[in-house]
């Protein structure tokens, strides 16, 4: 397990703004996801347990090792953590062939057990036929395999990742996916893995840290920080939803229903505790639940008139964005390709928002 509470502060400069990272968190066995958009400090937390920046205050605790401590004055150098670290750049030693990178990052062990382990991780990550080239003469898969394998020959205690996939493709991501769930499955190692991709922490993450301004601002399984984000800056980050301007207009906890003013149009929606009528909110709700029709007469129960502006073709279907109603931003429905398709000559639309599909920030 890892336990960490860092504190780092970066003064302001006439050329950039002041940062302070200020956080705490824990780590088992599995994937934990470091996910925010880029200068939340990510990156900057994995540097800080492997040792390369020293955080002004805190503790890190590695399976009860102490790896640093301001109060004790303890900062255990890098190579003395016992961390892995796969960069984005994989930072392969590009003069070496990948057994000779593997064998260099097992030098410590004994010749013949460091010839057995460099074998065991070309077969596990299947890297035999590349084992002579060098990283420029293998693809980029064989690359990110190679760059896990090596922080993984080591047997470390915790394996941290800084954006590995960046700059792969659908077919070397998908490789590099099933490489990290061998990992998952095979080793007992705990995880951290950085990334600003909400597919990868499904794919992949156990838990998630969703950092912002170099704090924690949600954490808990991808899952239930799709379904109940934590604030309206949680769910702008995620991305993932239709965020609209509304006001409460009536509240009943007997019934578990609520009205809410959209644009010109009222919706009925659940029950929302802690709020009181007249409140000023932002209705979030996901693309993917919302519901989209011809329009051929007047809109029904929470059904609001739309133009079609533009549709966009995805891998699973397609993103149509509307406007109308009175609401200022688009709203976007995901629907499937046939549904688009049997419908694809018409301009007006009505938006179905379901009412258990409704929440407010």
């Amino acid at each position: 397990m890892l336990q960490a509470r860092l504190r780092k502060s970066f003064a302001p400069r006439p050329d950039s703004a002041g940062f302070t990272l200020d956080l705490e968190f824990t780590a088992t066995a599995g994937v934990t996801v470091l996910f925010g958009p880029s200068g939340a400090g990510k990156t900057l937390v994995l540097d800080s347990i492997a040792g390369f920046v020293q955080p002004d205050e805190g503790r890190i605790l590695l399976e009860d090792e102490i790896l640093y401590d301001a109060a004790a004055g303890v900062h255990l150098a890098p190579q003395k953590r016992n961390c892995g670290y796969v960069f984005q750049n994989y930072a392969l030693f590009p003069h070496m062939t990948l057994r000779e990178n593997l064998a260099f990052a097992a030098e410590r062990r004994p010749r013949l057990e460091r010839h057995r382990r460099v074998n065991d991780m070309l077969e596990k990550f299947r890297l035999e036929e590349a084992a002579g080239r060098r990283p420029h003469e293998v693809s980029g898969g064989q690359r990110q395999r190679c760059c896990i394998a090596r922080a993984l020959i080591g047997e470390p205690k915790l394996l941290l990742l800084d954006e590995p996939a960046t700059g792969l493709d659908a077919v070397l991501r998908a490789e590099f996916y099933e490489a990290l769930r061998q990992v998952r499955s095979e080793f007992a190692t705990p995880m951290l893995l950085v990334t600003h991709d909400l597919t990868e922490c499904f794919e992949l993450g156990e838990e998630m840290l969703i950092l912002h301004g170099g704090r924690i601002v949600q954490k808990g399984t991808p899952r239930s920080v799709l379904d109940e984000p934590a604030n309206l800056e949680v769910a702008r980050l995620l991305g993932a939803f239709n965020l609209l301007e509304s006001e409460i207009r009536t509240l009943d906890p007997g019934r578990n229903t609520s009205r809410l003013q959209v644009g010109e149009f009222e919706l009925e929606g659940p029950y929302f505790p802690g709020h009181l009528k007249g409140d000023r909110v932002t209705l979030c709700v996901r693309p993917e639940h919302l519901k989209v029709f011809p329009r051929n007469g007047k809109p029904g129960l929470n059904q609001i008139p739309a133009d079609l502006l533009r549709a966009v073709e995805r891998p699973h279907g397609m993103r149509l964005e509307f406007s109308g109603g009175g609401i200022p931003s688009p709203v976007r429905v995901t629907v499937s390709r046939t549904e688009y398709q049997n419908q694809r000559e018409n301009r007006e639309w009505l938006i179905q928002f379901p009412s258990d599909a409704l929440r407010v920030l």
